[in-house]
């Protein structure tokens, strides 16, 4: 037997590749590596972790994640699934309640706690078609955003008819021109989404009440409206004429014309010149109208006329003898003139948030208002070139006259709510809150001499109040029961006085009346909306018990 060889070249190795360069040679032991020198992998679990999940215990369904009981180990927050010893609390909606205050509380709250929607329409079993509910949708925002109503009660009044129909997840949007509606039946379905442009607006606040009494009766379980009969009532919306005809709004414009006069200080024969100032003007801007003009050169139409009215009493004055305020004609053919339906509706926008239509409101009256100045100017720096005496310093509104000034008010309004083609039931109620609002800034005014600015605003507020409860009793919108109302507190001989300084070359005295104009202004956008903000809250429907609270957004404190 050969024993086996143990010689060095036995101990060769085969190849190059058999042994590392840094390998140490035979016989010198190894080095040991320091412990932090130790190679170790990214994806090591440390000492003391095992990948092996440990038995679950039984216990109750009950139990807490984990173990742990809420507020144990230091105060941590429980996990997330944890429900809380209550229950979560659930939404309840009152059916009773107007359904503005139902859904504004519903568009105020995160989608995901929104209630399901209990579809008051029932006609298919496949459900409703959803392009045509959208589309309805779409139609109904579009008569309202046109008419005048805020972004947040069109917003409302779309989210009412979807969520009538039966559909979930909708999102409306509204902004000044553009409407859109987004509809997604889950999470894993394609979302739909439609929308539409307003590209012309009219004031028709009988038009605006049909679709108000439309969105109440699909809204309403007791009444069965099917999609094609929606459909066939708006289009019988669409199609309904004006309730007055063109010479009355004509008449009714030279007649709050006048009556404003009377307001600030007038008499008959200022009456009868502010009057017909007013009514030319309407026929130039309706001429100005049919050949196409836009709105800005309409108004600056229509302001001429009785500011060249007050101009040529001003140069008769000294032929004829009367006694008389040029000024007041003046005035008062800039009350018919004043966008105070626009101004309410930007304001409002951006009290609610919706602050992209409010710009875009706020800068439409701002065009107006500039057009209207440009009309004004142009004459009256005519009649200062031809020495026309026309004195600033003859305040206007100088004498109390209680009775006659409340009765012109009350015309005033009277007339404001035919030109916004008011139904002749609500014309009667509004007449009354136009004076009512009088009374309290002529008492506030002129005989606590408050000053114009509160005065205004409180009245405004009232406006606000009185007309958010007509509409909750009639379910109606506010509009018809607000915007003539306001009338009376429109500034209009602040805005005349700043024009009248800018045309006898003193800028600083103009820029004082005009920024007590724009004051007053935004008194009365803000005094409205507080009024209609406070009957929501604290007041309710009779018979309809306590309606639930609305959410409102909270103050970003500058982030």
């Amino acid at each position: 037997m050969v024993a086996e060889s143990d010689g060095p070249e036995d101990r060769k190795p085969q190849t190059d590749e058999a042994h590392s360069a840094f390998t140490p040679p035979s016989g010198v032991g190894q080095a040991s590596l320091p412990e932090d020198d130790h190679p170790t992998s990214e994806f090591a679990l440390p000492e003391g972790l095992s990948t092996e999940q440990p038995a679950e215990p039984e216990g109750s369904a009950f139990d807490l994640p984990g173990g742990t009981p809420p507020g144990a180990a230091g105060g941590r927050v429980p996990s997330p699934a944890y429900t809380p010893a209550r229950g979560v609390p659930m939404v309840r909606l009152n059916k009773e309640a107007p359904w503005q205050d139902r859904m504004r509380t519903l568009l105020r709250m995160p989608s995901g706690e929104r209630p399901v929607p209990e579809r008051v329409q029932r006609h298919d079993d496949q459900g409703p078609a959803v392009p045509r509910v959208l589309d309805l949708t779409l139609r109904i925002g579009e008569l309202l955003l046109a008419g005048g109503e805020g972004a947040e009660d069109v917003e409302a009044a779309m989210f009412a008819v979807s969520r009538a129909y039966g559909l979930d997840r909708c999102e409306p949007t509204v902004t000044f021109t553009l409407l859109s509606i987004s509809h997604q039946p889950s999470l894993v379905d394609d979302p739909v989404t439609a929308s539409r442009t307003v590209r012309r607006r009219g004031t028709d606040y009988t038009r605006l009440s049909a679709v108000y009494t439309l969105i109440d009766d699909i809204t309403t379980e007791d009444t069965d409206v099917t999609l094609e009969e929606a459909y066939r009532r708006l289009a019988e919306i669409r199609r309904n004429r004006h309730p007055y005809p063109g010479w009355a709004l004509t008449v009714s414009s030279g007649l709050l014309a006048g009556a404003a006069s009377v307001l600030v200080g007038g008499g008959v024969v200022v009456f009868a010149a502010a009057a017909l100032g007013a009514m030319l003007g309407d026929r130039l801007a309706w001429l100005c109208a049919g050949r196409g003009l836009p709105e800005f050169y309409q108004f600056v139409v229509a302001a001429m006329p009785p500011a060249a009215m007050g101009v040529a009493l001003t140069l008769l004055g000294p032929h004829v003898s009367w006694e008389g305020r040029p000024s007041a004609v003046i005035t008062g053919g800039l009350f018919a003139l004043l966008p105070g339906r626009a101004l309410v509706a930007g304001v409002q926008d951006g009290l609610t948030g919706y602050y992209i239509t409010a710009a875009a409101r706020l800068l439409e009256v701002m065009y107006f208002f500039i057009a209207i100045v440009v009309g004004v100017l142009l004459v009256l720096y005519l009649g200062v070139q031809l020495h026309a005496q026309l004195t600033p310093e003859a305040a206007l509104h100088s004498e109390v006259r209680p009775v006659a000034q409340t009765l012109a008010a009350v015309t005033l309004s009277f007339a404001f709510a035919i030109l916004l083609q008011q139904d002749r039931s609500t014309v009667l109620m509004v007449s009354l809150n136009g004076g009512v609002a009088w009374i309290v800034y002529a008492a506030m005014h002129d005989v606590g001499g408050i000053s114009p600015v509160a005065s205004t605003a409180v009245a405004a507020g009232l406006v606000g109040l009185f007309g958010q409860l007509f509409s909750r009793y009639q379910f109606a919108s506010a509009l018809p029961y607000i915007t003539a109302a306001i009338g009376p507190l429109l500034p209009g001989s602040a805005t005349y006085f700043g024009l009248l300084g800018f045309a006898q070359n003193d800028p600083a005295r103009g820029l004082a009346s005009l920024s007590q104009a724009v004051a007053l202004a935004l008194a009365i956008a803000v005094g409205v909306n507080l009024g209609g903000e406070i009957a929501r809250l604290f007041l309710t429907v009779p018979g309809a018990g306590q309606a639930s609270s609305r959410r409102a957004a909270k103050r970003t404190r500058g982030f």
